[in-house]
């Protein structure tokens, strides 16, 4: 597994516009720690193309030192969003977001590779790559995305992406092709990640350009990492240690920051493999992270040796192993509102970024959920067994904020008798705008000098029921639910002690 860890922390750190190094010890870092203690055992964390392509315009804007200190920020609002048990809320995240998520990714990462196909000028502007240039490092992804492809239909033994590069170097160095090398844009040589405070004035104005890129990093973090120890969870059977998971990335990447590495969470993929192929204890995660450890301090040489070209080779094949391509083919017969937040979640993604994608599908899907819920709100009308002449309206569906304003209009004020008893039996009050609604439909009854009893309600409600004077009805079975006191309550609406 380690081997297969060391062209992706190349690839994603060349994509983030840091130094090859500074991947690899973020990859050893976070992989260690949260192999650890992290709250899944099995997962594979490191540095990774969703966090990568936040970092290209920091970097670019305020230097790598900018990075570091973003870094250490994103652990400590991690480290916060464990303590406070908030790794629960990865549960509303729908699928249509995820996929829309995934694909955004891929495409953000797939357009990040294009820049491999040029080279700068003088004066500092991108030159696309032209002639014999461009055809050889075209040649060289491909060959490299071919072998990854063909080998694991040959041998499963060797990582495919390490062998892919492997060969394609062996080729690049036997004929001596003039082409760009890891060890161009950065030497690897160096021991141990030592310890350093990133060299930025610690001041108001620093923490205003690093707290935008280090909340969105420390989201998309952890929604990746939640996201895989789901999927982890799912095969291995075990459940639970989302917050632990929150409070190992963020551990991770507090130390990753004042070691010198870009930061990084759990990796989907690496992960699904390790567990798949029987790494399901804490032990494969250290042992990928030692033996990564390994490469940095004797094999430094040989990895300046590895042309660009072959880690955009593997940057394409991580995008087409990313993009859910069955989204595709489902868009069509999934229901239009899913499609439309696959749609929107990837635009967004590829517009704006990962974090804020996510959100507005959560959004979106929140609200079309509210609307569909607000049409089921119903009523019917029957003569009452217990009190002649009583009328009652059995109410079904949810009631609450969206569905208010159907439930007023289900009742006939004028030709109701003086009598009406409504049933919550089988409906259930949500929040305080149904409470309200309830009330506003009880003053109405009055104004029209007709008595209205309420029928299964939840003896919370039945306390904050009180402004127009109903009388509630108790009986054996009422619903023991209570939302509906912790909306008032909040919102300062009704006391509890009413």
């Amino acid at each position: 597994m380690s081997l297969a860890l060391v062209p992706e922390a190349l690839a994603f750190a060349i994509v983030a516009g840091v130094a090859p190094l500074v991947g690899l010890y973020a990859a050893l870092i976070v992989g260690l720690i949260t192999a650890l203690i992290g709250g899944r055992p099995g997962m594979i964390s490191g540095a990774t193309g969703a966090l990568a392509v936040v970092m290209v315009s920091l970097v670019a804007q305020h230097g790598v030192e900018y990075l570091f200190a973003t870094v250490v920020l994103m652990g400590i609002l991690q480290l916060i969003a464990g303590i406070l048990r908030w790794g629960k809320f990865i549960r509303m995240v729908p699928h249509p977001v995820m996929l829309g998520f995934v694909n955004g990714l891929a495409i953000v990462i797939g357009l990040a590779q294009l820049e491999q196909f040029s080279t700068i000028s003088g004066d500092g502007s991108h030159i696309w790559l032209s002639g014999v240039p461009l055809y050889i490092t075209i040649g060289l992804v491909c060959a490299t995305m071919a072998l990854i492809w063909v080998t694991p239909r040959i041998t499963k033994f060797v990582p495919a992406p390490l062998l892919a590069i492997s060969i394609v170097t062996i080729f690049v160095l036997i004929l001596d092709l003039n082409v760009l090398r890891v060890g161009d844009i950065a030497s690897l040589s160096g021991g141990l990640p030592e310890f350093r405070l990133p060299m930025v004035p610690v001041n108001f104005d620093t923490l205003l350009i690093i707290s935008p890129y280090a909340v969105i990093l420390a989201s998309i973090g952890l929604i990746e990492s939640l996201l895989t120890l789901n999927l982890v969870g799912d095969i291995t059977g075990q459940r639970g240690g989302a917050s632990r998971e929150c409070v190992a990335q963020g551990c991770a990447n507090l130390a990753t920051g004042f070691f010198g590495g870009m930061g990084g969470c759990a990796m989907i993929g690496q992960s699904m493999i390790n567990v798949e192929s029987g790494g399901r204890t804490r032990l494969a995660g250290i042992i990928a992270a030692l033996f990564l450890l390994f490469f940095i301090l004797f094999a430094a040489p040989a990895i300046e040796q590895i042309p660009i070209a072959a880690l955009t080779g593997v940057m394409f094949m991580v995008v087409i192993g990313t993009f859910a391509w069955n989204s595709l083919k489902s868009i069509f017969i999934m229901p239009r509102s899913d499609a439309f937040i696959v749609i929107i979640v990837t635009a967004v993604t590829v517009a704006k970024d990962l974090a804020v994608a996510v959100v507005v599908g959560v959004i979106i899907s929140a609200l079309t959920y509210a609307w569909n819920s607000a049409k089921r709100i119903d009523a019917s009308r029957r003569p009452s067994v217990r009190e002649a002449g009583a009328l009652v309206y059995d109410i079904q569906g949810p009631l609450f904020f969206a569905s208010a304003s159907s439930f007023r209009d289900l009742f006939n004020i004028p030709d109701d008798p003086e009598i009406v008893i409504i049933d919550f039996k089988n409906s259930r009050v949500v929040d305080q705008s149904a409470l309200q609604a309830i009330e506003d439909v009880a003053a109405k009854y009055s104004e029209a000098g007709k008595q209205i009893k309420l029928r299964h309600l939840s003896p919370d409600c039945h306390s904050l029921l009180s402004k127009a004077g109903q009388l509630i009805i108790d009986s054996d079975d009422d619903p023991k639910y209570g939302v509906a006191v912790d909306y008032g309550i909040k919102l300062g609406i009704f006391d509890s002690t009413n």
